[in-house]
């Protein structure tokens, strides 16, 4: 199981918890099972979002490997030019 921190506003889509636990193994599990255990975040989800894992932001990167240990964090898409 992967811990994942909600950031900001995002947690009240998940029924208010800030922190949750997903089965994942790569970023596109993590996002199908955040979507499948907290059906209010989907919205969001589909909108797009970004992930930090390990300090590294990611956006679209689907496959990128997630560690059972590693640090991810949940937040809306920045954006930014």
């Amino acid at each position: 199981m992967v811990k994942v921190v909600l950031w900001g506003s995002l947690a009240e889509s998940a029924e208010g918890q800030r922190e949750v636990a997903v089965e994942a193994a790569t970023l596109r599990e993590l996002l199908d099972g955040l979507g499948e255990t907290f059906p209010g975040l989907r919205a969001e989800l589909e909108r797009g979002v970004s992930v930090s894992i390990d300090g590294r932001v990611y956006n679209d990167s689907w496959f990128t490997p997630i560690k059972p240990d590693s640090e991810v964090v949940l937040l809306k898409r920045l954006k930014g030019g």
